[in-house]
């Protein structure tokens, strides 16, 4: 049997420690060993979303998160539900653009049976035809739920405009017409090609051995290791999408108008993304930040309103949102345009930086409380080929993001030219007196 090789990355300083294993074959195994817990977060990460999809394949990631619950040749749905349900625990999948994650959480002792579990559900699904066409009624209805929710429904819609006919572009979920038109062999070709080893971490946390963890994952992939198969690269961007402005006016007889305004944003590695971390935080991050006091507590105009990033491997946003009755969306706007300008000539005060810096620490440290965050966090370190540091190492990074820093991403971002999509009974986008 050929050798696998395992390397320590990292020791932080309450005592858990971060392993890695890479399997014949590719497969790469990350664990962090946490000390004085009880759970054990345990999760396979496919490095293929629905960025990877062609036209024909469209919603086909996110049907395959579906499709794998469905059994196995030594399960049915039921009994991969039941066996984690029934000592408590929680198992989940989720899809995203560039990436899907099988996972479940347990009590550690109850480990070994979630591993098998996710493992048999990732490597040995039937995907047989009634499945699919039971399934496929179910995504229908959940992308109904979708576009029902405006808040949702406003973030693909502003994809779709900024990255138009792209894969970044199309929504994560499908179409109604995709969904109705994917048949087995697309969709099974999908599996086929981005379900391979070489293409997979496994990442778990929590109260876990490592060398335990190994020894039954390599079990449980066993069949499917080829020796000579490379370990996937770290996805790089064949062409770097053309990034669009414009407005977008998605006309529904809504109560309430959902509007969003937003730049091109930063890479997911960029080195500046702290700096654009204590950026968003201080525009819109919680009820101190700009915008909340702007919009909300100041003139009353809208209930929710909020600052985002959102980077991809190559490219990413930056966005406002707010919803906000019909009549208010030309104000809103208004006070957006102001407030993206006073940012652009002069920055955020050093207690507004100061309070965006804090809200940052804050979520980081108690995020990693939780042993799925962690899973989740080794886990795409790896994905994301980049370097794994430690909790206090991050916090001093943010600690070293200043107000310059800040106002230097503010002024190259958002000074560009933006784009806005709405959601609302509007007949005409005139009346938002909009201006890229």
């Amino acid at each position: 049997m050929a050798r696998a090789h395992t390397t320590t990355l990292l020791r932080e300083d309450d005592g858990s420690i971060v392993c890695r294993t890479v399997l014949p074959g590719g497969l790469r195994i990350i664990t962090q060993a946490v000390p004085g817990v009880r759970s054990a977060a345990f999760g396979i990460w496919v490095t293929a979303g629905s960025r990877d999809e062609t036209p024909a394949q469209h919603g086909s990631a996110h049907f395959l998160e579906h499709l794998l619950f469905k059994g196995t040749s030594k399960r049915s749905a039921l009994e991969i539900s039941s066996m984690v349900e029934a000592v408590g625990g929680d198992l989940n999948a989720f899809t995203g653009k560039e990436l899907t994650c099988y996972h479940a959480k347990v009590l550690d002792r109850d480990l070994p049976m979630a591993i098998d579990v996710v493992c048999d559900v990732v490597t040995d699904a039937l995907l047989r035809s009634s499945d699919i066409d039971d399934e496929r009624g179910v995504i229908l209805e959940e992308i109904a739920m979708y576009e029902d929710d405006p808040s949702d429904l406003i973030h693909d819609d502003f994809a779709s405009l900024i990255y138009g006919q792209t894969p970044l572009g199309r929504p994560i979920l499908g179409t109604t017409d995709s969904i109705r038109g994917l048949t087995r062999s697309t969709i099974r070709s999908f599996y086929k090609k981005h379900y391979q080893p070489s293409g997979m971490v496994v990442s778990a946390a929590g109260n876990v051995d490592h060398a335990d963890v190994v020894k039954r994952v390599r079990a449980a992939f066993d069949p499917y290791l080829d020796a000579d198969a490379k370990q996937k690269p770290v996805r790089t961007s064949q062409s770097t999408p053309v990034m669009k402005t414009g407005i977008s006016l998605n006309t529904r007889p809504t109560e309430q108008a959902n509007l969003l305004l937003g730049v091109p944003g930063l890479a997911r590695g960029d080195e500046r993304r702290y700096a654009m971390a204590v950026l968003t935080t201080a525009f819109g991050g919680g009820m101190s930040s700009r915008l909340f006091q702007e919009i909300r507590e100041k003139r009353g105009l809208a209930y929710s309103v909020y600052a985002f990033s959102q980077g991809f491997s190559d490219s990413g946003l930056v966005g406002l949102y707010a919803g906000c009755l019909p009549a208010k969306v030309p104000t809103v706007l208004e006070v957006f345009q102001e407030q993206i300008d006073s940012v652009v000539q002069h920055g955020f005060s050093a207690d507004e930086v100061s309070r965006g810096k804090g809200q940052v620490r804050g979520a980081t440290v108690l995020g990693q409380e939780d042993t799925s965050a962690r899973m989740n966090r080794i886990a795409k370190a790896e994905l994301q080929g980049e370097e794994l540091v430690s909790i206090d190492q991050l916090l001093e990074r943010v600690d070293e993001v200043t107000p310059d820093a800040v106002h230097a991403v503010a002024a190259e971002l958002l000074s560009q030219k933006s784009s806005l999509a709405v959601i609302g009974p509007f007949e005409d986008a005139s009346v938002f007196g909009f201006k890229e």
